[in-house]
């Protein structure tokens, strides 16, 4: 049996971690690191990046360029700013850093997505088209195959 002490500890470190995601949604085009992350949830970075992982599946990294993918995907569905200027605008300081990581998650690089993907949602609610259009990490997707250019 767990002891209330316990409970109630892990209880205040789930409301934390709860803000620390709370606020990598709010901030998410702001410079973000876990060891700011961490300060401000008053854990070392070690530990809110275990505990972040065990309660939300995912490294407070991983959740952070989520979230700056799906708000670039829905930026680059608008089709009125360039994929440079989506990657700033999200928070990501290299495009190369962002094309990978948008080609992991969404399966094709930003550029195709721009093209094509701004017709695929035309006419559809934002609610509707943002639950459509949202990134879901997959692990077994098959890595792309390298460049012989």
């Amino acid at each position: 049996m767990t002891s209330r002490p316990v409970e109630e500890q892990r209880l205040r470190d789930l409301v934390r971690l709860r803000r620390v995601r709370d606020r990598i949604d709010r901030e998410y085009a702001q410079p973000l690191d876990v060891e700011a992350l961490a300060r401000g949830a008053h854990m070392s970075a070690g530990h809110l990046s275990r505990e972040f992982r065990a309660a939300f599946g995912e490294s407070p990294y991983s959740y952070l360029m989520t979230r700056r993918i799906e708000r670039a995907m829905a930026l680059l569905r608008r089709g009125d700013l360039s994929v440079t200027e989506v990657c700033f605008a999200v928070g990501c300081q290299s495009l190369g850093t962002f094309s990978t990581r948008f080609t992991e998650l969404v399966g094709m690089p930003p550029s195709v997505y721009r093209r094509e993907q701004g017709r695929a949602t035309a006419g559809m609610p934002s609610c509707v088209a943002k639950q459509v259009t949202r990134p879901v990490r997959n692990r077994e997707a098959p890595a792309p195959a390298p460049s012989l250019a």
